[in-house]
Protein backbone atom coordinates (compact mmCIF):
# COMPACT_ATOMS: atom_id res chain seq x y z
CA UNK A 1 0.00 0.00 0.00
CA UNK A 2 2.26 2.48 0.79
CA UNK A 3 4.78 1.74 -2.21
CA UNK A 4 1.31 2.46 -4.24
CA UNK A 5 0.80 5.48 -3.02
CA UNK A 6 4.89 6.45 -3.55
CA UNK A 7 3.84 6.18 -7.25
CA UNK A 8 0.92 8.55 -6.96
CA UNK A 9 1.07 11.24 -9.69
CA UNK A 10 -0.38 14.80 -9.14
CA UNK A 11 -3.96 14.67 -10.05
CA UNK A 12 -3.62 11.13 -8.59
CA UNK A 13 -2.22 12.41 -4.99
CA UNK A 14 -5.11 15.18 -5.39
CA UNK A 15 -7.48 12.67 -5.59
CA UNK A 16 -6.38 10.47 -2.72
CA UNK A 17 -6.59 13.27 -0.79
CA UNK A 18 -9.65 14.42 -1.77
CA UNK A 19 -10.98 10.90 -0.86
CA UNK A 20 -8.92 11.40 2.71
CA UNK A 21 -11.11 14.85 2.97
CA UNK A 22 -14.43 12.37 2.81
CA UNK A 23 -13.53 10.30 5.46
CA UNK A 24 -12.82 13.27 7.78
CA UNK A 25 -16.78 14.49 6.99
CA UNK A 26 -17.57 10.78 8.65
CA UNK A 27 -16.74 12.73 11.86
CA UNK A 28 -19.64 14.94 12.02
CA UNK A 29 -23.41 14.91 11.93
CA UNK A 30 -25.22 12.45 11.43
CA UNK A 31 -22.54 9.51 11.10
CA UNK A 32 -20.76 10.83 14.05
CA UNK A 33 -17.60 8.69 13.62
CA UNK A 34 -14.19 11.07 14.45
CA UNK A 35 -12.10 8.31 14.18
CA UNK A 36 -11.47 8.68 10.72
CA UNK A 37 -9.35 11.67 11.86
CA UNK A 38 -7.04 9.27 13.01
CA UNK A 39 -6.85 7.66 9.03
CA UNK A 40 -6.96 10.98 7.15
CA UNK A 41 -4.92 13.29 8.59
CA UNK A 42 -2.10 10.86 8.65
CA UNK A 43 -2.33 10.05 5.63
CA UNK A 44 -2.10 13.34 4.07
CA UNK A 45 0.84 14.31 6.59
CA UNK A 46 2.68 11.53 4.81
CA UNK A 47 1.84 11.99 1.64
CA UNK A 48 2.74 15.69 1.60
CA UNK A 49 6.31 14.29 3.11
CA UNK A 50 6.36 12.35 -0.32
CA UNK A 51 6.68 15.42 -2.35
CA UNK A 52 9.49 18.27 -2.27
CA UNK A 53 7.36 21.22 -3.62
CA UNK A 54 5.02 23.54 -1.01
CA UNK A 55 2.87 24.25 -4.45
CA UNK A 56 2.46 20.52 -4.55
CA UNK A 57 1.55 20.22 -1.08
CA UNK A 58 -0.79 22.98 -1.53
CA UNK A 59 -2.62 20.91 -4.26
CA UNK A 60 -2.81 17.95 -1.64
CA UNK A 61 -4.08 20.35 1.24
CA UNK A 62 -6.69 21.73 -1.63
CA UNK A 63 -7.29 18.22 -2.91
CA UNK A 64 -8.48 17.28 1.09
CA UNK A 65 -10.76 20.50 1.52
CA UNK A 66 -12.95 20.10 -1.68
CA UNK A 67 -13.17 16.14 -0.16
CA UNK A 68 -14.12 17.35 2.67
CA UNK A 69 -16.85 20.13 2.04
CA UNK A 70 -18.32 18.77 -1.06
CA UNK A 71 -19.33 16.22 1.08
CA UNK A 72 -19.97 17.68 4.28
CA UNK A 73 -21.69 20.73 2.70
CA UNK A 74 -23.65 19.00 0.22
CA UNK A 75 -27.15 19.77 2.19
CA UNK A 76 -26.48 23.36 0.92
CA UNK A 77 -27.85 21.69 -2.74
CA UNK A 78 -31.58 21.07 -0.77
CA UNK A 79 -32.00 24.70 -0.78
CA UNK A 80 -31.65 25.16 -5.03
CA UNK A 81 -34.57 22.37 -4.90
CA UNK A 82 -37.31 24.99 -2.98
CA UNK A 83 -37.78 26.51 -5.88
CA UNK A 84 -36.77 23.79 -8.68
CA UNK A 85 -38.03 25.62 -11.51
CA UNK A 86 -35.90 28.75 -10.80
CA UNK A 87 -32.89 27.53 -8.76
CA UNK A 88 -32.00 24.27 -9.75
CA UNK A 89 -29.81 24.98 -12.64
CA UNK A 90 -27.15 26.93 -9.80
CA UNK A 91 -27.28 23.80 -7.59
CA UNK A 92 -24.15 22.29 -9.37
CA UNK A 93 -22.00 25.39 -8.99
CA UNK A 94 -22.74 26.22 -5.25
CA UNK A 95 -21.80 22.67 -4.35
CA UNK A 96 -18.75 23.02 -6.35
CA UNK A 97 -17.80 26.35 -6.63
CA UNK A 98 -18.03 27.27 -2.55
CA UNK A 99 -16.41 23.75 -1.49
CA UNK A 100 -13.63 24.65 -3.96
CA UNK A 101 -13.29 28.24 -2.27
CA UNK A 102 -12.99 27.13 0.86
CA UNK A 103 -10.59 24.58 0.38
CA UNK A 104 -7.77 27.45 -0.46
CA UNK A 105 -8.01 28.10 2.79
CA UNK A 106 -6.68 24.22 3.57
CA UNK A 107 -4.40 24.65 0.50
CA UNK A 108 -2.46 27.61 2.34
CA UNK A 109 -1.85 25.68 5.50
CA UNK A 110 -0.80 23.08 3.91
CA UNK A 111 1.83 25.48 1.68
CA UNK A 112 2.93 27.11 4.92
CA UNK A 113 3.36 23.52 6.63
CA UNK A 114 5.61 22.39 3.97
CA UNK A 115 7.68 25.99 3.40
CA UNK A 116 8.49 25.54 7.01
CA UNK A 117 8.89 22.12 6.99
CA UNK A 118 11.11 21.02 9.99
CA UNK A 119 12.99 18.11 10.36
CA UNK A 120 11.22 16.51 13.26
CA UNK A 121 7.94 14.10 13.03
CA UNK A 122 6.54 15.86 15.86
CA UNK A 123 6.90 19.29 14.67
CA UNK A 124 6.19 18.22 11.15
CA UNK A 125 2.41 17.33 12.83
CA UNK A 126 2.47 20.35 15.14
CA UNK A 127 3.34 22.99 11.88
CA UNK A 128 0.67 21.15 9.83
CA UNK A 129 -1.78 21.12 12.69
CA UNK A 130 -0.89 25.14 14.00
CA UNK A 131 -1.18 26.21 10.02
CA UNK A 132 -4.57 24.80 9.88
CA UNK A 133 -5.75 26.18 12.68
CA UNK A 134 -5.06 29.49 11.42
CA UNK A 135 -6.85 29.46 8.34
CA UNK A 136 -9.84 27.83 10.11
CA UNK A 137 -9.86 31.07 12.26
CA UNK A 138 -9.27 33.12 9.12
CA UNK A 139 -12.45 31.12 7.43
CA UNK A 140 -14.17 32.12 10.26
CA UNK A 141 -14.29 35.51 9.85
CA UNK A 142 -13.10 36.73 6.15
CA UNK A 143 -16.29 37.90 4.50
CA UNK A 144 -18.01 37.82 7.85
CA UNK A 145 -17.10 34.16 7.96
CA UNK A 146 -18.30 30.86 7.63
CA UNK A 147 -17.07 28.64 10.18
CA UNK A 148 -19.63 25.51 9.44
CA UNK A 149 -18.16 22.09 9.86
CA UNK A 150 -14.92 22.43 12.06
CA UNK A 151 -13.14 19.88 13.04
CA UNK A 152 -13.53 20.14 16.57
CA UNK A 153 -16.97 19.43 15.82
CA UNK A 154 -16.21 15.85 15.46
CA UNK A 155 -16.30 15.40 18.94
CA UNK A 156 -19.48 16.64 20.00
CA UNK A 157 -21.04 13.14 20.83
CA UNK A 158 -17.85 12.65 23.24
CA UNK A 159 -16.57 13.54 26.58
CA UNK A 160 -14.06 16.04 24.36
CA UNK A 161 -16.87 18.14 23.76
CA UNK A 162 -16.21 19.73 27.45
CA UNK A 163 -12.92 20.88 26.53
CA UNK A 164 -14.65 23.92 24.84
CA UNK A 165 -15.36 25.40 28.02
CA UNK A 166 -11.47 26.35 27.60
CA UNK A 167 -10.44 25.61 24.61
CA UNK A 168 -13.12 26.70 22.21
CA UNK A 169 -14.16 25.46 18.84
CA UNK A 170 -10.66 26.74 17.49
CA UNK A 171 -8.68 25.47 20.55
CA UNK A 172 -9.99 22.25 20.26
CA UNK A 173 -9.63 21.82 16.45
CA UNK A 174 -5.57 22.57 17.18
CA UNK A 175 -5.36 19.99 19.58
CA UNK A 176 -7.74 17.07 17.34
CA UNK A 177 -5.49 18.10 14.03
CA UNK A 178 -2.45 17.52 15.99
CA UNK A 179 -3.18 14.43 18.10
CA UNK A 180 -4.87 12.31 15.22
CA UNK A 181 -1.85 13.31 12.86
CA UNK A 182 1.14 12.31 15.55
CA UNK A 183 0.19 9.63 17.15
CA UNK A 184 -0.86 7.22 14.06
CA UNK A 185 2.59 8.10 12.68
CA UNK A 186 4.50 8.14 15.42
CA UNK A 187 3.83 4.32 16.20
CA UNK A 188 3.95 3.81 12.37
CA UNK A 189 7.87 5.25 12.78
CA UNK A 190 8.31 3.16 15.83
CA UNK A 191 8.31 6.02 18.11
CA UNK A 192 6.80 4.93 21.23
CA UNK A 193 7.55 7.16 23.55
CA UNK A 194 6.05 10.25 21.34
CA UNK A 195 3.10 7.83 20.70
CA UNK A 196 2.79 7.58 24.09
CA UNK A 197 2.93 10.84 25.20
CA UNK A 198 -0.06 12.31 22.33
CA UNK A 199 -2.38 9.36 23.41
CA UNK A 200 -2.12 10.10 27.18
CA UNK A 201 -3.04 13.74 26.31
CA UNK A 202 -5.87 12.19 24.55
CA UNK A 203 -6.64 9.96 27.85
CA UNK A 204 -6.59 12.67 30.01
CA UNK A 205 -8.69 14.99 27.72
CA UNK A 206 -11.29 12.14 27.39
CA UNK A 207 -11.42 11.35 31.14
CA UNK A 208 -11.70 14.85 32.23
CA UNK A 209 -14.80 15.71 30.04
CA UNK A 210 -16.30 12.40 31.13
CA UNK A 211 -16.10 13.52 34.79
CA UNK A 212 -16.34 17.24 34.13
CA UNK A 213 -20.83 16.42 33.59
CA UNK A 214 -22.92 15.52 36.59
CA UNK A 215 -24.47 12.31 35.63
CA UNK A 216 -28.07 14.42 36.07
CA UNK A 217 -29.37 17.62 34.76
CA UNK A 218 -29.06 20.61 36.98
CA UNK A 219 -32.57 22.74 37.40
CA UNK A 220 -33.06 26.07 40.03
CA UNK A 221 -35.74 25.37 41.87
CA UNK A 222 -37.60 27.75 40.40
CA UNK A 223 -36.67 27.05 36.50
CA UNK A 224 -39.10 28.39 34.16
CA UNK A 225 -41.04 25.85 32.07
CA UNK A 226 -40.82 26.76 28.48
CA UNK A 227 -42.88 25.09 25.67
CA UNK A 228 -41.26 25.12 22.61
CA UNK A 229 -43.31 24.65 19.57
CA UNK A 230 -42.16 23.07 15.98
CA UNK A 231 -44.99 23.79 13.12
CA UNK A 232 -43.10 21.46 10.42
CA UNK A 233 -43.84 23.94 7.53
CA UNK A 234 -41.34 22.91 4.44
CA UNK A 235 -40.23 25.44 2.77
CA UNK A 236 -41.57 24.89 -0.82
CA UNK A 237 -44.83 25.23 1.06
CA UNK A 238 -44.28 27.97 4.17
CA UNK A 239 -45.23 30.91 2.69
CA UNK A 240 -48.13 29.83 -0.56
CA UNK A 241 -51.23 31.35 1.23
CA UNK A 242 -53.47 28.60 0.83
CA UNK A 243 -51.11 26.39 3.37
CA UNK A 244 -50.06 29.73 5.81
CA UNK A 245 -53.22 29.69 8.42
CA UNK A 246 -52.61 25.55 8.24
CA UNK A 247 -48.91 26.39 9.81
CA UNK A 248 -50.18 29.32 11.95
CA UNK A 249 -53.17 27.25 13.86
CA UNK A 250 -50.73 24.55 14.00
CA UNK A 251 -48.67 26.65 16.46
CA UNK A 252 -51.56 28.08 18.36
CA UNK A 253 -52.88 24.93 18.63
CA UNK A 254 -50.06 23.58 20.48
CA UNK A 255 -49.33 26.56 22.19
CA UNK A 256 -52.76 26.29 23.61
CA UNK A 257 -52.63 22.66 24.67
CA UNK A 258 -52.72 21.60 28.02
CA UNK A 259 -49.01 21.37 30.07
CA UNK A 260 -47.27 18.15 30.15
CA UNK A 261 -47.92 15.46 32.87
CA UNK A 262 -45.91 16.49 35.32
CA UNK A 263 -45.22 19.76 34.99
CA UNK A 264 -46.78 22.98 35.84
CA UNK A 265 -48.54 25.24 32.70
CA UNK A 266 -45.53 26.97 30.32
CA UNK A 267 -44.42 30.01 31.96
CA UNK A 268 -43.15 30.82 28.24
CA UNK A 269 -44.02 29.99 24.66
CA UNK A 270 -40.81 29.82 21.74
CA UNK A 271 -41.75 29.58 18.00
CA UNK A 272 -39.41 29.23 15.50
CA UNK A 273 -38.24 31.95 12.94
CA UNK A 274 -40.07 33.52 10.84
CA UNK A 275 -43.19 31.58 12.32
CA UNK A 276 -45.53 34.30 11.65
CA UNK A 277 -46.39 35.25 8.27
CA UNK A 278 -47.16 39.17 8.77
CA UNK A 279 -45.54 41.99 10.24
CA UNK A 280 -46.32 41.63 14.28
CA UNK A 281 -46.36 45.22 14.80
CA UNK A 282 -49.09 46.17 12.21
CA UNK A 283 -51.45 43.14 13.11
CA UNK A 284 -52.58 44.01 16.51
CA UNK A 285 -55.38 41.61 16.15
CA UNK A 286 -52.98 38.77 15.18
CA UNK A 287 -50.83 39.43 18.62
CA UNK A 288 -54.12 39.51 20.63
CA UNK A 289 -54.76 36.03 18.86
CA UNK A 290 -51.17 34.68 19.97
CA UNK A 291 -51.38 35.88 23.36
CA UNK A 292 -54.97 34.62 23.73
CA UNK A 293 -53.65 30.89 22.79
CA UNK A 294 -51.03 30.91 25.25
CA UNK A 295 -53.10 32.04 28.45
CA UNK A 296 -51.53 34.80 29.86
CA UNK A 297 -47.99 33.95 29.28
CA UNK A 298 -45.57 35.96 27.12
CA UNK A 299 -44.61 34.44 23.70
CA UNK A 300 -41.04 34.41 21.87
CA UNK A 301 -41.53 34.04 17.92
CA UNK A 302 -39.50 34.79 14.88
CA UNK A 303 -41.39 37.48 12.41
CA UNK A 304 -40.06 39.89 9.47
CA UNK A 305 -40.43 43.44 11.41
CA UNK A 306 -41.33 46.43 9.69
CA UNK A 307 -38.70 49.58 9.07
CA UNK A 308 -37.65 50.89 12.41
CA UNK A 309 -36.75 54.47 13.27
CA UNK A 310 -34.78 56.03 10.34
CA UNK A 311 -34.59 52.98 8.55
CA UNK A 312 -36.61 53.56 5.26
CA UNK A 313 -37.40 50.94 3.14
CA UNK A 314 -35.30 48.26 5.40
CA UNK A 315 -37.21 45.21 6.75
CA UNK A 316 -35.23 42.72 9.90
CA UNK A 317 -35.05 39.18 10.19
CA UNK A 318 -36.51 39.37 14.41
CA UNK A 319 -37.10 38.01 17.33
CA UNK A 320 -40.09 39.33 18.58
CA UNK A 321 -41.55 39.37 22.14
CA UNK A 322 -45.36 39.26 22.97
CA UNK A 323 -47.06 39.87 25.86
CA UNK A 324 -49.39 38.76 27.67
CA UNK A 325 -51.75 41.54 26.91
CA UNK A 326 -50.84 41.53 23.16
CA UNK A 327 -48.45 44.21 23.27
CA UNK A 328 -45.09 43.99 21.80
CA UNK A 329 -42.01 43.56 24.19
CA UNK A 330 -38.20 43.94 23.66
CA UNK A 331 -37.30 43.07 19.72
CA UNK A 332 -33.93 41.50 18.73
CA UNK A 333 -32.72 42.66 15.26
CA UNK A 334 -30.74 39.26 13.30
CA UNK A 335 -27.03 41.27 12.81
CA UNK A 336 -25.07 38.74 11.21
CA UNK A 337 -26.84 37.81 8.15
CA UNK A 338 -26.62 35.46 5.78
CA UNK A 339 -24.34 37.07 2.18
CA UNK A 340 -26.14 36.53 -0.92
CA UNK A 341 -29.37 35.18 1.12
CA UNK A 342 -30.35 38.11 3.56
CA UNK A 343 -27.95 40.65 1.68
CA UNK A 344 -25.59 41.30 -0.72
CA UNK A 345 -21.78 41.91 0.56
CA UNK A 346 -20.42 45.26 -1.47
CA UNK A 347 -23.46 46.63 -2.21
CA UNK A 348 -21.88 49.87 -1.25
CA UNK A 349 -19.93 49.10 -4.30
CA UNK A 350 -22.76 47.88 -6.44
CA UNK A 351 -25.01 50.91 -6.18
CA UNK A 352 -23.00 53.85 -7.55
CA UNK A 353 -22.59 51.13 -10.46
CA UNK A 354 -26.42 51.71 -11.14
CA UNK A 355 -27.12 48.24 -9.72
CA UNK A 356 -29.44 48.91 -6.88
CA UNK A 357 -31.79 46.07 -7.48
CA UNK A 358 -28.90 43.64 -6.93
CA UNK A 359 -27.53 45.45 -3.81
CA UNK A 360 -30.58 45.50 -2.42
CA UNK A 361 -31.31 41.89 -2.85
CA UNK A 362 -32.53 39.59 0.30
CA UNK A 363 -33.90 43.18 1.70
CA UNK A 364 -33.03 42.97 5.10
CA UNK A 365 -31.10 45.20 7.59
CA UNK A 366 -28.81 44.31 10.25
CA UNK A 367 -28.81 44.59 14.13
CA UNK A 368 -27.28 46.58 16.87
CA UNK A 369 -25.59 43.35 17.44
CA UNK A 370 -25.75 40.95 20.31
CA UNK A 371 -27.53 42.15 23.42
CA UNK A 372 -29.69 40.36 26.45
CA UNK A 373 -33.47 40.17 26.19
CA UNK A 374 -35.21 40.67 29.86
CA UNK A 375 -39.10 39.59 30.11
CA UNK A 376 -40.96 39.95 33.50
CA UNK A 377 -40.57 36.92 35.94
CA UNK A 378 -38.05 35.31 33.17
CA UNK A 379 -34.08 35.39 33.45
CA UNK A 380 -32.42 37.24 30.58
CA UNK A 381 -31.58 35.44 27.51
CA UNK A 382 -28.59 36.04 24.96
CA UNK A 383 -30.89 35.83 21.30
CA UNK A 384 -29.37 34.25 18.42
CA UNK A 385 -31.71 33.75 14.70
CA UNK A 386 -30.64 30.90 12.62
CA UNK A 387 -26.75 31.75 10.57
CA UNK A 388 -25.55 33.32 13.90
CA UNK A 389 -25.46 30.21 15.96
CA UNK A 390 -22.76 29.16 14.08
CA UNK A 391 -20.53 31.48 15.34
CA UNK A 392 -18.68 30.94 18.57
CA UNK A 393 -18.20 34.61 18.73
CA UNK A 394 -21.07 37.61 19.03
CA UNK A 395 -23.54 34.92 20.69
CA UNK A 396 -23.52 36.65 24.45
CA UNK A 397 -23.08 40.60 24.22
CA UNK A 398 -21.31 42.92 26.78
CA UNK A 399 -22.81 43.77 30.05
CA UNK A 400 -24.44 41.41 32.51
CA UNK A 401 -24.07 38.03 32.18
CA UNK A 402 -27.62 36.02 30.99
CA UNK A 403 -29.01 32.70 32.42
CA UNK A 404 -29.79 30.74 28.97
CA UNK A 405 -29.44 31.71 24.86
CA UNK A 406 -32.54 31.83 22.79
CA UNK A 407 -32.20 30.53 19.15
CA UNK A 408 -34.61 30.31 16.70
CA UNK A 409 -34.20 28.78 13.33
CA UNK A 410 -35.85 27.60 10.05
CA UNK A 411 -33.67 24.43 8.91
CA UNK A 412 -36.05 23.67 6.10
CA UNK A 413 -33.74 25.15 3.91
CA UNK A 414 -30.86 22.14 4.85
CA UNK A 415 -32.80 19.67 3.92
CA UNK A 416 -33.04 16.04 6.36
CA UNK A 417 -29.89 15.26 5.81
CA UNK A 418 -26.58 16.43 7.69
CA UNK A 419 -27.48 19.91 7.44
CA UNK A 420 -30.07 19.73 10.41
CA UNK A 421 -28.19 17.58 12.63
CA UNK A 422 -24.90 19.63 12.21
CA UNK A 423 -26.80 23.29 13.29
CA UNK A 424 -28.08 21.04 16.25
CA UNK A 425 -24.50 20.36 17.12
CA UNK A 426 -22.88 24.10 16.99
CA UNK A 427 -25.69 24.85 19.50
CA UNK A 428 -24.56 22.25 21.40
CA UNK A 429 -20.80 23.67 21.46
CA UNK A 430 -22.21 27.26 21.96
CA UNK A 431 -23.51 26.01 25.21
CA UNK A 432 -20.66 24.14 26.55
CA UNK A 433 -18.58 27.35 25.38
CA UNK A 434 -20.62 29.51 27.11
CA UNK A 435 -21.53 27.68 30.36
CA UNK A 436 -25.16 28.57 29.36
CA UNK A 437 -28.85 26.21 28.55
CA UNK A 438 -29.67 26.79 25.09
CA UNK A 439 -33.20 26.55 24.13
CA UNK A 440 -34.01 26.09 20.40
CA UNK A 441 -37.37 26.02 18.55
CA UNK A 442 -36.87 25.07 14.65
CA UNK A 443 -39.44 25.22 11.72
CA UNK A 444 -38.93 21.36 10.48
CA UNK A 445 -36.65 20.81 13.36
CA UNK A 446 -34.38 19.67 15.58
CA UNK A 447 -35.99 21.95 18.52
CA UNK A 448 -34.40 20.74 21.63
CA UNK A 449 -33.28 22.31 25.18
CA UNK A 450 -29.65 21.79 25.68
CA UNK A 451 -28.44 21.92 29.29
CA UNK A 452 -24.29 23.73 29.96
CA UNK A 453 -22.96 20.61 29.45
CA UNK A 454 -24.19 20.55 25.67
CA UNK A 455 -26.87 17.47 26.97
CA UNK A 456 -30.32 17.11 24.63
CA UNK A 457 -32.74 17.00 27.67
CA UNK A 458 -35.82 17.04 25.18
CA UNK A 459 -36.44 17.35 21.84
CA UNK A 460 -38.72 17.09 18.97
CA UNK A 461 -37.03 14.80 15.47
CA UNK A 462 -37.03 16.40 12.23
CA UNK A 463 -39.95 17.15 10.01
CA UNK A 464 -42.37 16.32 12.87
CA UNK A 465 -44.95 19.09 13.93
CA UNK A 466 -45.82 19.20 17.93
CA UNK A 467 -44.50 20.71 21.28
CA UNK A 468 -43.07 19.37 24.59
CA UNK A 469 -42.56 21.42 27.79
CA UNK A 470 -39.07 21.25 29.56
CA UNK A 471 -37.54 23.12 32.41
CA UNK A 472 -34.71 25.47 31.76
CA UNK A 473 -31.43 23.73 32.88
CA UNK A 474 -29.62 25.93 35.63
CA UNK A 475 -26.44 28.03 34.02
CA UNK A 476 -23.16 27.61 35.47
CA UNK A 477 -20.41 29.75 36.32
CA UNK A 478 -18.73 31.62 33.34
CA UNK A 479 -16.29 29.62 31.50
CA UNK A 480 -12.54 30.75 30.68
CA UNK A 481 -13.89 30.99 26.96
CA UNK A 482 -17.25 32.91 28.10
CA UNK A 483 -15.10 34.81 29.86
CA UNK A 484 -12.08 35.59 27.53
CA UNK A 485 -14.78 35.78 24.52
CA UNK A 486 -13.63 37.34 21.29
CA UNK A 487 -9.86 37.53 22.77
CA UNK A 488 -9.39 33.65 23.03
CA UNK A 489 -9.40 33.30 19.59
CA UNK A 490 -7.20 36.00 18.73
CA UNK A 491 -4.56 34.82 21.22
CA UNK A 492 -5.07 31.71 20.06
CA UNK A 493 -4.14 33.51 16.29
CA UNK A 494 -1.69 35.43 17.55
CA UNK A 495 0.38 32.24 19.76
CA UNK A 496 0.29 30.14 16.14
CA UNK A 497 1.80 33.34 14.27
CA UNK A 498 4.52 33.43 16.51
CA UNK A 499 5.33 29.68 17.08
CA UNK A 500 5.13 29.52 13.32
CA UNK A 501 7.73 32.09 12.90
CA UNK A 502 9.97 30.72 15.30
CA UNK A 503 9.71 26.72 13.76
CA UNK A 504 10.73 28.62 10.36
CA UNK A 505 13.61 30.35 11.27
CA UNK A 506 14.73 27.42 13.83
CA UNK A 507 13.60 23.93 12.40
CA UNK A 508 15.39 22.03 15.21
CA UNK A 509 14.42 18.33 15.89
CA UNK A 510 13.13 17.34 19.43
CA UNK A 511 11.75 14.06 18.97
CA UNK A 512 14.99 11.80 17.42
CA UNK A 513 13.95 9.39 20.48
Amino acid sequence: MINRLRRLTGWQRVSFAAVMGGVMTLGHAPTDFPWGFFIAIPAVLWLTGQVSRPLHAAWIGWGLGFGYFISGLHWIGHAFLVDPDRHAWMMPFALTLLPGFLALFWAAAFWVAKRVQPQALALQALTLAMAWTLVEILRSHILTGFPWALPAYAWVETPLLQSASWAGPFGLTLITLFLCGYVPLALAARRFAGAGLGALLFAVLWAWGTSRAPDTVVYAADAPVIRIVQPNAPQHLKWKPEHIPVFYQRLLKETAAPAADGLPAPDLILWPETAIAYLPDQVPEGRLQIAAAAGGKPVITGAISGPSDGAAQLYFNSLVTILPDGAIGPRYDKHHLVPFGEYVPFAWILEPLGLQQIARFGGFGEGPGPTNVSLPGLPAFAAAICYEMIFPHGIVGPGPRPEWIVTITNDAWFGRFAGPQQHLDQARFRAVEQGLPVARAANTGISAMIDPYGRVTEHLPLHNHGAFDAALPAPISPTLFASLGAYATLALAIIICVCLIVIARQPIAFDKA
